[in-house]
């Protein structure tokens, strides 16, 4: 009889596609999803609450800082056309454009202009404050004991001032002060004085190169350039536009209707 031959079994594995165990062999993916731990509740906060609110902090800061801004007005030295409890909003880019929380000028395109309201710093102590560009570059400024302006040795007009800017001041204090419109070069605003008194005569000055003579409408009682001289151009941080809002700090800060939204002029 015949030998017969039979198959020897064969000992190689099987390809790795018919493994029983390859379906449930890890996956590198796998591996690395069962790696990642847990995020802690600081990198939740972190990532879902406070990083969002510093990314919004710097723009509205960097947009103020540069853009506009709104500034409270704490005194009276800009009365009558600006009173205390005023909110005003600042246009930043009126004659620049700064980086950001500096001085450093990206852009000009225009400088301050006779009448202006400018928000500046102080040259004394660095304070903000809000005065009326009264004298450009090279001008020559006089102001007399009782506020009245000459430029270029020319007199700038009083005229009697519009009643409803009068009638913004309080009734009871009204008796006190004069009130005038004054007008050069085509432009005119309100000022005023305090009846029978009287500021240091500032004699003839011709205003620097870069600089401009600052002063307050309520001229018997403004800290301006007839004390800490003129302002340097790099010092104007701005022009002041309009009244956002207004509050009486004298009747319990009720809001005064009439002037939100009000042109300044």
């Amino acid at each position: 009889m015949d030998d017969q031959v039979f198959p020897v079994p064969t000992t190689e594995p099987l390809p790795a596609a018919a493994s029983p165990l390859a379906a449930a062999a890890p996956t590198p993916g796998d591996e690395m999803l069962r790696a990642r731990r847990p995020r802690s509740r600081w990198d939740v906060l972190w990532r879902e609450w406070f990083r969002p609110l510093l990314i919004i902090a710097v723009v509205m800061f960097s947009f103020r800082s540069a853009v506009a801004d709104w500034n409270d007005v704490p005194t009276g030295s800009m009365k009558p056309t600006i009173l205390e409890g005023d909110r005003i909003f600042i246009n930043k880019i009126a004659y620049d454009l700064k980086f950001p929380f500096t001085t450093w000028r990206l852009a000009e395109w225009d400088d301050p202009t006779w009448g202006d309201i400018v928000v500046l710093r102080s040259p004394e102590d660095g304070k903000r404050l809000v005065k009326r560009v009264v004298a450009l570059p090279g001008d020559v400024v006089e102001v007399l004991r009782d506020g009245r302006l000459f430029l270029n040795g020319e007199e700038a007009s009083y005229l009697r001032l519009d009643d409803d800017v009068i009638n913004q001041i309080d009734r009871h204090l009204r008796s006190h002060f004069v009130f005038h419109s004054e007008s050069f070069a085509g432009k005119e605003h309100p000022v005023m004085m305090t009846v029978g008194s009287s500021t240091p005569r500032f004699e003839k000055y011709r205003v620097p190169e870069d600089h401009f003579f600052v002063m307050g409408d309520n001229r018997s009682n403004s800290r301006d350039s007839r004390w800490f001289g003129a302002v340097h151009r790099d010092a104007i941080l701005g022009r002041a536009t309009a009244v956002a809002l207004s509050v009486d700090p004298e009747r319990h800060y009720m809001p005064r209707w009439e002037r939100f939204f009000s042109r300044l002029r």
